[in-house]
């Protein structure tokens, strides 16, 4: 007979019921066991209670365990053991089963008891054996709520998620991820870290009750010299640190932390990042917790990853479009610069007026060829920019401010440098992120240092948060601009800057005249 009942170490205990095909006959169970009868000497020292009760549900033998259960079980199991007496056999699967009540309450208990009808003459008689099972049963619950709970991570409003850019996606990740991380695996302190592919490199994305100053760590996957995070991300299994003091993996991180629970980001067998908690007790972490912690990283390494599809696909979808244009309106383009120039060859006494204007139809041809190819070459450009480089005024907000541009795109540095030495500023222009750390570095305090740093985050030696980084440490009011094709940011240089005071953020393609907006707006505040 299989079935289940409420009973146990609470009101709101539970009990569950089932049967094996057979228990056997044998000597009865009783309380004090004689040591010259091994059978009861092996049934008393078994962990679980057993037990053979009568037709009434009477204890009529029982080990110690069995005796020492809360009365509220062994009545529940005396009861299905009077609706087990008499029944055949092959006919007690088919008892009716009373429904399994789950109940989250500290206090709970959770049996599994095992029944089999036995003859004893003209006796009936029923052998119990009983298991505790409320760690099992309470491991499967919490599973089941991570799955449930991880499940938020990937829900995601499509209409919102297309008026967001990489950084407003992966904040709205962030903050899921870290109520979800409290609520449910009850992390004191925890920091998400992200693997860069080409690099090696660990960049910090989401950290909670964790100093800003740990973002600033240079990890990579490997086994040494880089943490227990990095030992993670190379090996890709979890980790536990029982005790910080005896582990000569662990870096401190989060203030006081005496312990800490690794766990791998992993898309299938890749290894994407780390979620890195950290406790303030020794030996706080337990392996039912390491579980927890990798079920859990299974959703947020998938939500990562979609966030990243969904950039590259933007990207993708911009520049095929635009392609697609192109193609379309190449005919009707070519057929007007070809009725432009009959004209023009056709009519060789046209009044100067009028050839002027067939002279303009021609130039805007042009100009709309030159613009669709800017356009659908994404981030490798900037938009309106020949009407931008015809103005040569000076702008009095930019007039004599000195401004550093990095980009590893030439045309990028070139245009943007033109457009602002136009108006009045002193430029500098960098091709990589670590030549223009090394200008901030040799221009703090001096009478060169900067008024504005623009920076593209995506350069292959060092990113745009690292560039920022390298402002702040110099001086904290110099305002950062960072730019970006598409709202792609792999080191996720966006959010983390936004939250330290970053001026503002450009997605390329750009308006000229957006970039120049910017940086008046970011001088002009900074001159109050």
């Amino acid at each position: 007979m299989c079935g289940a009942f409420s009973a146990g170490r609470s009101e709101k205990g539970c009990v569950k019921v089932s049967a094996p095909a057979s228990m056997g006959k044998g000597p009865g169970i009783q309380p004090s066991v004689p040591p010259d009868q091994p059978a009861l000497v092996l049934l008393s020292a078994m962990q679980e209670g057993a037990a053979l009760l009568s037709c009434t549900g009477e204890v009529l033998y029982a080990n110690e365990r069995y005796m020492g259960l809360p009365a509220t079980v062994r009545e529940s199991v005396a009861a299905h053991a009077r609706a087990a007496v008499g029944r055949a056999p092959e006919r007690r699967h088919a008892a009716p089963a009373a429904a399994q009540v789950e109940v989250e309450h500290p206090g709970e208990a959770w049996h599994e008891v095992w029944l089999a009808p036995v003859a004893s003459g003209a006796t009936s008689q029923v052998a119990v054996v009983v298991r505790d099972v409320t760690a099992q049963h309470r491991r499967r619950a919490t599973l089941s709520k991570i799955d449930r709970v991880g499940g938020e991570l990937l829900k995601f409003d499509a209409q919102q998620i297309q008026q967001m850019n990489a950084s407003e996606r992966l904040t709205l990740l962030a903050e899921r991820f870290t109520r979800l991380a409290q609520d449910v695996l009850h992390f004191e302190s925890f920091s998400v870290w992200v693997l860069a592919e080409k690099t090696g490199r660990l960049e910090c994305v989401i950290r909670h009750r964790v100093p800003a100053e740990v973002a600033d760590f240079e990890l990579y996957a490997g086994l040494e010299g880089n943490g227990i995070i990095g030992h993670v991300a190379a090996t890709g299994e979890s980790y536990v640190c029982e005790d910080a003091d005896s582990d000569p993996l662990f870096m401190p991180g989060a203030t006081g932390a005496r312990c800490s629970l690794t766990v791998p980001l992993k898309l299938a067998d890749r290894v994407i990042g780390v979620v890195d908690a950290e406790s303030t007790r020794s030996h706080a972490f337990s392996e039912e917790d390491r579980l927890y912690a990798e079920r859990f990283a299974s959703s947020m390494a998938l939500a990562l990853n979609m966030l990243n599809l969904l950039v590259v696909e933007r990207s993708s979808t911009n520049i095929s479009t635009c392609g697609r244009v192109q193609g379309e309106i190449r005919e009707p383009l070519d057929d007007i610069l070809s009725e432009a120039e009959r004209l023009l060859s056709e009519s060789p006494n046209m009044d100067a007026p009028t050839r002027g204007h067939v002279e303009r139809i021609k130039s805007d041809v042009e100009a709309i060829r030159t613009r669709l190819t800017n356009v659908a070459s994404g981030a490798q450009t900037i938009l309106g920019v020949d009407r931008a480089m015809e103005v040569r005024e000076l702008d009095p907000v930019l007039t004599g401010r000195r401004v550093l541009i990095a980009d590893d795109e030439s045309r990028i540095r070139r245009v943007l440098g033109d457009v602002l030495r136009h108006r009045g500023c002193i430029v500098m222009v960098c091709e990589n992120g670590q030549e223009a750390i090394d200008a901030i570095e040799r221009a703090t305090g001096g009478d060169e240092s900067f008024d504005l740093i623009i920076s593209d985050i995506k350069m292959p030696d060092r990113n745009g948060y690292e560039v920022f980084s390298a402002v702040r440490r110099s001086s904290s009011d110099v305002p950062v601009i960072l730019m970006t094709g598409f709202g792609y940011d792999p080191h996720h240089s966006i959010v983390r800057a936004s939250e330290e005071g970053l001026q503002a953020v450009l997605f390329k393609p750009f308006q000229i005249e957006r970039m120049l907006d910017e940086v008046r707006k970011a001088l002009t505040l900074r001159a109050l």
